[in-house]
């Protein structure tokens, strides 16, 4: 096929996708930030520097920054050890406890900020110290939530590392910790960086840890505009964070995909873990207090929501069946966990679609720049719902989507389309380097003995990207099943999902409610640590560098 002729086809199969984007990503966009930007018919550019002016926002963006670091520099603490760990000794039950470290990614974030309050309160087990609604609560739990992401993506990459050069530089005399420095963590550096961007990105944009443990006090651009929207109804201060949010985030999407495409150094060679040594002291210490720190929130939780009125029982789960104490909800905690699984799958369904078609138009080989070029773009294009607020993307589902001809008010499908965009880049990341993967030559030979393009893709590709389908399966469904900033816009009151049902639970008062919620958040934890340790036992590649 001619060069210009295979820019025609890639352009055309880019359209259905491209569409979606605009309807259902820009638009909502920037319907939300017309709002504020215009005033009266008119841009308002000195009203909006006005408002990245004040006072507040700078607090805010700074704790933003500060938390985001912070939050970065303790998962890169607890998760290199336990990478280095998990990936090249040989534990007994190693597999098991890298996928139970590997859960709390899925958790949704209001059940981790439950978690982290019921462990810190006045009435937990930490409530001595006094972290309780502070700083350090928050960057505690969003170090919790992200050291899973330095473990698996820096853990693949040490798996594939060749151990040869170390080996070397051992038997000219160097001591571990010159192997280490010197050979080791140089060949993982870009890994290193691309987990640690991808974390500081959780970490900015992390929204049910901060507006659980932070409240109003202790806001983050992602809470502030959740702020702003719902309570002050400043939409031209919520739309100016929402742009300054979008520029900084794609800025370091940028930074991270030229990291990625960096990362050469590791070799896939396979290579069996060792057995520990004296040398490995340090790292099975750290990963013991990683285990501790991640399982300890999860434990308090669980023995919280089986104490009622200061004796053990079942009294919290069985209340799920109703609509909590003074009738805090409209529907019982069961038909929103029922309405939960129904909206994650059919958002799932939506993203597996869309990101297996992106997936196979990204990776297929390009035979010009400009086509190199055009499925580059392609695929920084479809991350950019990582950049933006999932309080700016519901809301503008709100404001957007309410007119003919996408009039989705009254639709079932809001809400699963909304967490649809927001697992998309999940599924992308998951099935790209699989496919990127595959030697084309393979596809070349199909052709050559006469299969089609479908033939082909059923013969060679399918039969290599199952596996990673099924994790991104499990992602997804995960992702979707505990989204909670837009769909705390989207969800209506008589169907609402988990995290929004949770929410209100511990928002308002009552022993009931809050004992119903961290039976809420038990519930759903485990549901979605079946499906990662599901996920888990497929072993695909990591997810992590985005």
């Amino acid at each position: 096929m001619r060069p210009p002729r295979r820019l025609l086809v890639l352009g055309a199969l880019a359209t259905g996708p491209l569409l979606v984007l605009g309807v259902f990503f820009v638009l909502p966009v920037a319907a939300m930030v017309g709002r504020g930007f215009v005033v009266d018919g008119h841009l308002d550019v000195p009203g909006v520097l006005q408002v990245l002016a004040r006072p507040r926002v700078g607090r805010v963006l700074a704790f933003t920054l500060g938390s985001a670091l912070a939050g970065t520099a303790l998962s890169l603490l607890l998760g290199l050890p336990a990478a280095y760990a998990l990936s090249r000794l040989a534990l007994p039950g190693r597999a098991v406890l890298r996928a139970a470290l590997l859960v709390p990614f899925v958790l949704p974030t209001v059940v981790v900020g439950v978690a982290f309050r019921q462990l810190l309160g006045e009435s937990g087990p930490l409530g001595f110290l006094g972290l309780d609604g502070t700083p350090v609560a928050i960057v505690a739990g969003l170090a919790f939530f992200n050291a899973a992401v330095v473990i698996r993506s820096v853990g693949a990459a040490w798996e594939g590392l060749d151990p040869r050069p170390g080996e070397a530089a051992a038997a000219l005399g160097a001591s571990p910790w010159q192997v280490l420095r010197t050979v080791t963590l140089p060949a993982l550096r870009p890994a290193i960086v691309s987990a640690a961007s991808v974390v500081f990105l959780f970490c900015a944009t992390a929204f049910g840890i901060v507006l659980v443990l932070g409240g109003v006090r202790y806001a983050t651009v992602e809470t502030e505009i959740y702020l702003l929207t719902t309570t002050l109804f400043d939409l031209q201060a919520a739309a100016a964070l929402s742009v300054l949010q979008l520029v900084l985030i794609t800025a370091l999407l940028v930074l991270t995909g030229r990291t990625r495409n960096g990362a050469t150094t590791v070799s896939r060679r396979a290579v069996a873990p060792r057995r520990p040594t004296r040398h490995d002291l340090p790292a099975l210490a750290m990963t013991g207090v990683l285990v501790v720190f991640v399982a300890t929130p999860l434990v308090t939780l669980v023995v919280g929501s089986l104490r009622v009125g200061g004796e053990w029982g079942l009294g919290n789960y069985r209340a799920l069946s109703g609509t909590g104490e003074d009738r805090a909800l409209l529907v019982p905690v069961t038909q929103a966990l029922a309405t939960s699984l129904r909206t994650a799958a059919d958002a799932t369904t939506m993203a597996l679609v869309l990101g297996l078609v992106l997936a196979v138009m990204v990776t297929r080989r390009s035979h010009t720049r400009a086509e190199r070029r055009l499925r580059s773009w392609l695929d920084g294009l479809f991350m950019l719902p990582l950049g933006v607020s999932a309080v700016t993307l519901g809301f503008g589902f709100l404001i957007a989507l309410d007119r003919p001809p996408v009039d989705l008010r009254d639709s079932a499908l809001l809400v699963p389309i909304a967490q649809a965009l927001v697992a998309l880049p999940l599924v992308v990341r998951t099935l790209v380097p699989v496919l990127a993967g595959l030697d084309d030559r393979q596809r070349q030979a199909a052709a050559s003995l006469g299969a089609g393009a479908l033939r082909s893709f059923l013969t060679v590709d399918v039969p290599a990207v199952w596996k990673p389908l099924l994790a991104a399966t499990g992602f997804a469904f995960a992702a979707s099943l505990g989204e909670f900033g837009a769909t705390s816009f989207l969800a209506r009151e008589e169907n609402p999902t988990v995290p929004v049902v949770i929410f209100r639970l511990i928002g308002n008062p009552g022993e009931m409610n809050y004992g119903m919620a961290l039976a809420a958040s038990v519930v759903l934890a485990g549901v979605t640590a079946v499906v990662m340790l599901a996920v888990e036992r497929l072993r695909v590649p990591a997810v992590g560098a985005f």
